[in-house]
């Protein structure tokens, strides 16, 4: 057993899912071209959306953010990915995995914020068309994205609970790139606040969200629905 001044000697192994029909260099040449095509195109909208002014609004200033978000989620597992695939070595050290975990979480908030503020955007185009430009001003939604990266933080900080953990000897982790669930279910100490402190950080960062912006997207197609009525009175 590692105890918890010792957990950060330890590796992790990857469980990767064996391509019966593709060799390693094929897997690599895949594994790139995706990751190539990904960040391009991510690239191409952020590109677009500086160099023509006709796109500085807030929803392509939003979805600029959304693509360097995803270029920054695909630079931190997939290029590890492509390392293991190309050395055939599927291990990961302690603090690398906590590492990548404290991005992705990162990352995943800040992509939650974004989402929601796409969505709060097009409700105030709909339903507040006269005032959009006043409420979506740039210094807002620059401070919005600010806001929802030093959310996506916040939320990444709690992986350091796993910091006090103690491993046994089997460290294999059922993906190719390091989870916090999965991490935990590894750990041979106790890990009930840290589970507890997950579940709650997961409804306020994950729950949350999504209801943000199913009762947006409703509010917006129940304003549509009566603007006809409205019209014709």
């Amino acid at each position: 057993i590692y105890h918890s001044n010792q957990s950060v000697t330890c590796r992790f192994t990857y469980i990767l899912l064996p391509s019966p029909t593709c060799s390693p260099p094929i897997d690599s040449l895949f594994i790139s071209i995706s990751l190539l095509f990904s960040i391009l195109k991510n690239l191409l909208i952020i590109l677009a959306t500086v160099s023509d002014s006709h796109l500085h609004t807030p929803m392509y200033f939003f979805l600029s953010n959304l693509s360097f978000v995803h270029i920054c989620f695909t630079t931190t597992t997939i290029p590890k990915v492509l390392a293991n695939t190309q050395t055939q070595r599927k291990s990961i050290s302690y603090t690398g995995c906590c590492t990548r975990i404290c991005f992705v979480l990162t990352f995943a908030g800040l992509e939650n914020g974004i989402l929601v503020m796409m969505a709060y955007d097009r409700f105030v185009a709909i339903c507040h068309p006269l005032k959009c430009t006043a409420i979506m001003s740039p210094t807002l939604c620059e401070l919005l994205v600010l806001l929802s990266f030093l959310i996506g933080v916040l939320d990444a900080l709690h992986t350091l609970m796993a910091l006090r953990l103690s491993f046994c000897t089997d460290l294999e982790i059922p993906h190719f790139f390091c989870e916090l669930a999965h991490v935990l279910e590894l750990a041979c100490s106790d890990i009930l606040i840290s589970n507890i402190l997950v579940y709650v950080v997961t409804s306020l960062l994950g729950v949350v969200p999504l209801f943000g912006i199913l009762l947006l997207s409703f509010k917006a197609v129940i304003n549509c629905g009566r603007a006809p009525t409205s019209s014709s009175g």
